[in-house]
């Protein structure tokens, strides 16, 4: 985007790491002062012009010295004036090479349409209408939400509408200083190959910011009305499995907090529509604010984002906490233990529920064909794979990121019907109403569940319990080291080489029996030495160790982020609610074992 000549140096001058700040500084200046012309707006003009007056040059050098570069799923950065920013004209960028493809690619059809979605981040409802405009001006109808919409509001739309593909600027968890784009295809799930690469090609061609159309015919912008909304509740609503412990429990006392983000307003209505009547709300997060004023970090991952939602529940004396991400795709639930107390569970955890149960009910209700499956990302937990396997059900593994989950949904649609799918790291789709991750279908399922518990005299921690008990019990760890820069970079993958290369025999005092490596596709035992190929659409820098005793060790560099992750998963006997404490105390010391044994300590 805008690259030219001087983005082309820039990047030439990173890769043969010359350290020549002056030289690197003078290309800068030149490709910042490009930005002074009057294609620009005033306001960044002026931004720029600041940047270039300001005597530290640790701002301008990080705002100009790359691209922000369009990926497989969109654009991610800081928000600002320059070219490694998100703005109006990197995501005008954005928006000019996908219209430009979605016209190659759909040239034949009379007309093409498009969905357009956004967050509660700020500059979130102007970059979202730059896009409609561009979009129009390419003879392109744009449906234009009014306010913001959750993301899986936005992947159901498209699928609803009949268009051929949609965005939603969003930066997802991240800090309030960032924003993003994403971009879906005709089946509402995120692009993957070949639109991908394709995509990202026509974007790479847009090189001057007067290649963009920024104002088009208005008659081609269309409010997506709220009809799409309801007919995503009926959605949500036809998933539901026992619509009757619903109305039994309809008191059951659900705590919810949209962490400040576009689920202020569905995921309520949904349990209402469900047949909760008694859905409380966080009052100081059901502000919508891009400066997320209550939380340090909008991820319903971590504990401290609940806090709010965990003493209202503690007040008015509920049964569950839920919460989503700013985007409404994540989820993460908080429930009481033993002793009353409010507890996380964690993304391992609320997909073994959602899974158990849809499995289990699907089964009991006679529901199951023989043509059913499950989908989860490799480094999510096994038990996973346990449920479906001890219930006649098929799984299928993948890779992180949940258009790989929607990819499977698409190959085996017309053949095999999906029940539910999920990963680690808090995201669940209960259903194939949409093709993305969906913290409103899943809220409203796990808020069944804890119904339908009830109704059977358990909550939902000793059915949490009850699954261990059934299925083995899992305890599971994440460790991301981090390692910035250019050095970084390649202690990272010196650390990758080493695990090929000279692979660890035994881990945790157990042998390692098998060794995925997806960067080449193969499954091998070291033990006898059979090699059998791993079948994935793609390669990925992703090395799997898996123990005679049933251990597991994913190692990941992140693709976002200056870190390699490791995923721990091991296996523990558990004959009852009882050892359920003591099951978690041996997990997490085999863990530790682990850990020592790889010298992450």
């Amino acid at each position: 985007m805008f690259r030219g000549v001087w983005g082309n140096r820039l990047l030439r001058l990173k890769q043969i790491n010359i350290r020549d700040m002056e030289d690197i500084l003078s290309l800068v200046r030149k490709k910042a002062q490009s930005w002074l012309g009057e294609e620009y707006d005033e306001a960044t003009r002026a931004e720029v012009k600041r940047m270039l007056d300001n005597p530290d040059t640790t701002e301008l050098i990080d705002s100009f010295y790359k691209d922000l570069e369009f990926g497989t799923g969109g654009l991610r950065g800081i928000m600002g004036a320059g070219s490694n920013r998100v703005n109006i004209y990197t995501i005008g960028a954005a928006t000019q090479g996908l219209a430009n493809y979605i016209n190659k690619e759909f040239a034949n059809l009379p007309e093409k349409k498009v969905v357009i979605g956004h967050d509660c981040r700020n500059n979130s409802r102007l970059f979202a209408e730059k896009a409609a405009g561009i979009f129009a001006a390419n003879g392109i109808i744009a449906y234009l939400f009014d306010e913001l919409r959750p993301t899986p509001v936005v992947s159901f739309a498209i699928r609803h509408l009949k268009c051929q593909s949609g965005i939603v600027i969003t930066a997802s968890h991240n800090p309030k200083e960032y924003n993003g784009y994403k971009v879906y295809w005709n089946d509402g799930a995120q692009i993957v190959a070949p639109h991908d690469n394709n995509i990202i090609e026509e974007v790479r061609s847009v090189s001057s910011v007067k290649q963009i159309k920024f104002d088009g015919n208005k008659e081609l912008i269309r409010m997506a009305d709220k009809s799409v909304d309801q007919a995503f509740i009926d959605a949500v609503r036809s998933i539901a499995l026992n619509p009757d412990v619903i109305t039994q429990q309809k008191d059951m006392k659900i705590v919810f907090s949209p962490i400040h983000g576009a689920t202020y307003k569905m995921v309520p209505e949904a349990l209402r529509q469900l047949g909760f009547t008694n859905v409380i709300t966080v009052p100081e997060q059901m502000v919508v604010s891009g400066n997320f004023p209550t939380v340090e970090s909008p991820n319903p991952e971590e504990t401290a984002a609940l806090r709010l939602a965990i003493e209202k529940a503690i007040a008015e004396g509920a049964d569950l906490v839920a919460a989503s991400d700013p985007d409404g795709d994540r989820l993460g639930i908080a429930i009481r233990n033993d002793k009353g107390e409010f507890i996380p569970v964690n993304g391992n955890q609320t997909a073994a529920l959602l899974t158990w149960y849809m499995v289990s009910q699907w089964k009991q209700r006679g529901l199951l064909k023989g043509n059913e499956f499950i989908v989860k990302t490799i480094v999510t937990s096994e038990l996973l794979k346990e449920i479906a396997e001890k219930n006649g059900v098929e799984y299928f593994d993948t890779y992180t990121g949940f258009k790989w989950i929607a990819s499977v949904i698409r190959e085996q649609e017309g053949t095999k019907k999906y029940i539910c799918g999920g990963e680690e790291s808090y995201g669940f789709l209960p259903g194939d109403y949409v093709r993305d991750k969906d913290s409103v279908g899943s809220i409203s399922m796990i808020a069944e569940i804890a119904a339908w518990a009830r109704s059977n005299g358990r909550s939902v921690y000793e059915l949490l319990q009850d699954i261990y008990t059934e299925y083995g019990f899992s305890q599971e760890r994440l460790i991301s080291v981090v390692r910035k820069g250019k050095s970084g970079a390649d202690e990272i993958n010196a650390m990758m080489k080493q695990f090929r290369e000279n692979p660890p025999k035994t881990l945790g005092g157990s042998r390692v029996s098998l060794i995925k490596d997806y960067s080449v596709l193969k499954a091998t035992n070291p033990i006898t030495g059979e090699v059998k190929v791993i079948d994935l659409p793609a390669y990925s820098n992703v090395l799997q160790f898996f123990t005679e005793e049933g251990a597991k060790v994913s190692v990941r560099p992140s693709g976002t982020e200056p870190k390699i992750k490791f995923y721990f998963e091991v296996k523990v006997p558990m004959k009852g609610r009882e050892e359920f404490a003591k099951a978690v105390d041996e997990g997490n010391m085999k863990i530790d074992h682990i850990v020592a044994d790889l010298k992450l300590n």
